[in-house]
Order: structure tokens, then C-alpha cells, then sequence
């Protein structure tokens, strides 16, 4: 299956919290998408990886992406070596997509940035003829994606550029609450966590109103590039 668009996270939920809105407002366009989980989120404080697995599957549903998978990485201690460089690149070239989002460049999270130089690193290599990969028996062709950007996750990074996601918040915050086990719940005796505070989700539409606010628009989500982005002319910007 070729996708338009792959978005790889190192959590289950990455992709959500970071280009949720993004992502549906691309499905509504037609375009296919795919997620690619890089663990499981077994080390999170809340749940457990069972659980999260289904959550991953319900919010895959909500953004109504054409496929979801997980490559079981180590949660806290993959890193980017050659093992795991070749396990992302064999999802690059079986998707091949035109774009690729992955975590943010820097973060709180370690897995964040470890994710985010692994997949940009992995989109690279991937492109190379001599790099021989084979799923299910079958040798792949190499491919590189023609663009890679880096969502913006928990630190104020300054963006290279937004995409106005006014109309799909709603359906981003939806996507977001299918990892229930993650979030406030008043009823929970489990610890509490940075991110299961009652004003976590509030803070994440906060910063999706505040980007939308610098472009004049209801909502946005940030990105951040690692080469110059190009435009055929002055109108393409809004």
C-alpha cells in the first residue's frame, strides 16, 4: 500500500498530541495516511501496553487512517543504530510516502528526540540502493521521502511553519481522549502524571489557538523542517 503521508511516534498517542488535527484535516482531503508506533508505551506511568494497543486502534479509527502498526522497540532504550535504522527503513520503503512526520526535535521525553534523529535518519538511508531489505521475503525497493517534518510536542519549540487545522480540533481532541487511560479521570487510583491533569487537554487547545492566533486563524498545529522550505510563489502562503 503506498501512503501519502507516514507518521511515525515513539509513543502510541505522539502522533495525536502532536499532528492530530493535521492528520484528519489530510484524510478529509483524501490523502492516505498511516501511523507507525515505535514502542508500545510499556514504561508509562498509567495503563499498560495492552491497553495501550487498543487505544492506538481506537484513535487509528477517529482519524480514519488506512493503516497503524507497531515495531515493539524498547520504550526508554532503543536507539539509533543500525538494527533499529533498518526496522523503520523497511516501513518507509513498504509505505512509501511523499512526506514523513516524526517527534520533535527536542523534548522532555527522551524518546522523543532519539525518535525523531532515528526516523530522519532512517527516511536518508533509505533511499540508498545498497541498503538490501526484504519483508515477508520479498526484496524492497529503495525510497526516500520527498519531505520529513517534526511535530511539536511538549517543549515551546519555535516552528518552521503551522498548518491551519481550524475545523479539526474537535476531531484531534477526540483522538487524543481514546487514550483514556492516559488523561484525567477523576475515578483513577493510579499516579498522577504530567499529563493527567485536569487542564493537560485544555493546555493542548490552548497552544493549537495560540498558533492559529499568529496566522490569523481559529487553530493550528506547528512543525519544524531540517532543510529550507521551498514555494512556487508568494500565493501559496496563507
Amino acid at each position: 500500500m503506498k501512503l501519502d503521508i507516514l507518521v511515525f511516534g515513539a509513543h502510541p498517542d505522539d502522533a495525536e498530541l502532536g499532528a492530530g488535527g493535521t492528520i484528519a484535516k489530510e484524510v478529509s482531503k483524501g490523502k492516505k495516511i498511516g501511523i507507525v508506533d515505535l514502542t508500545r508505551g510499556e514504561l508509562g506511568t498509567r495503563g499498560s501496553a495492552e491497553i495501550r494497543d487498543k487505544e492506538a486502534a481506537a484513535a487509528g479509527e477517529i482519524l480514519q487512517i488506512q493503516v497503524r502498526e507497531n515495531l515493539k522497540f524498547r520504550d526508554g532504550f532503543f536507539v539509533n543504530d543500525e538494527a533499529h535504522q533498518l526496522e523503520v527503513i523497511k516501513m518507509v520503503r513498504k509505505y512509501q510516502p511523499e512526506i514523513v512526520l516524526c517527534n520533535a526535535i527536542d523534548d522532555r521525553h527522551i524518546d522523543h528526540g532519539k525518535g525523531s534523529k532515528l526516523v530522519s535518519d532512517a527516511c536518508f538511508l533509505s533511499g540508498l540502493i545498497k541498503i538490501e531489505t526484504e519483508v515477508m521475503g520479498v526484496v524492497q525497493e529503495p525510497w526516500r521521502p520527498k519531505l520529513v517534518y517534526h511535530y511539536i510536542q511538549w517543549k515551546n519549540l519555535v516552528p518552521d511553519f503551522v498548518v491551519d487545522i481550524t475545523g479539526f480540533m474537535d476531531k484531534k481532541t477526540e483522538a487524543i481522549l481514546a487514550y483514556s487511560s492516559q488523561f484525567h479521570d477523576p475515578d483513577s487510583e493510579e499516579p498522577e502524571t504530567p499529563i493527567s491533569s485536569k487542564t493537560f487537554i485544555e493546555s493542548v487547545r490552548y497552544r493549537a489557538q495560540d498558533m492559529g492566533r499568529l496566522i490569523g486563524k481559529d487553530y493550528a498545529e506547528g512543525f519544524t523542517v531540517e532543510r529550507m522550505i521551498a514555494v512556487d510563489s508568494l500565493s501559496d502562503i496563507i
